[in-house]
């Protein structure tokens, strides 16, 4: 696996190292080893999926409050996103900026979310798988969002939602 940071503080894309021949490929998707190895959290305590059927479908932006607070590794499985995060640690030098990258089943890329920071996406083709990791486990009473198109991160998404949920609409202004 190649480890890149990204522009975010401790948010870091991955791509598989790829070992190809005439059946297809095979690629490490997760090494504990290899993550902490870098200082990242390794421990896995629940795995998710969503499937997505509509391109343009608008999950996010979800965090996790403390002390619940899940660090995440996601991964498209198949069809394609835009992968959206927002650093919300007060104390960060990049608090509040956001990153984006696309993963797709095709490039594999898996993006490293360190806790406290928003994550949502947006598909960009019809019938979109996404997996997750996350080291915390769901706690509905600490889930926690922002909106999308709050004009304190100015998010720039490839196109307007076709469809998104109520709730992750009408979330209120983030105040700083």
């Amino acid at each position: 696996m190649r480890f890149s940071d990204a522009p975010l503080a401790g948010a870091i894309v991955i791509e598989p190292e790829r070992d190809e021949d005439e059946r297809g490929w095979f690629a490490r998707t997760f090494d504990r080893m290899a993550f902490e190895g870098r200082g990242l959290a390794a421990d896995v305590l629940q795995q998710s999926a969503s499937f997505n059927a509509r391109c343009g479908t608008l999950r996010g932006m979800h965090y996790q409050a403390q002390p619940h607070g899940e660090t995440k590794l996601v991964r498209c499985t198949r069809g394609a996103l835009y992968d959206v995060i927002v650093d919300l640690r007060p104390s960060s030098e990049t608090y509040c900026a956001w990153f984006a990258v696309e993963l797709t089943a095709e490039n594999g890329r898996m993006l490293y979310i360190p806790s406290e920071m928003a994550h949502g996406f947006m598909t960009l083709a019809d019938a979109t798988e996404v997996a997750y990791q996350m080291t915390d486990p769901y706690v509905a009473s600490h889930a926690r969002g922002v909106r999308y198109d709050d004009p304190a991160f100015a998010i720039e998404w490839p196109m307007a939602p076709t469809a998104i949920a109520e709730r992750d609409r009408g979330y209120p202004d983030f105040a700083r």
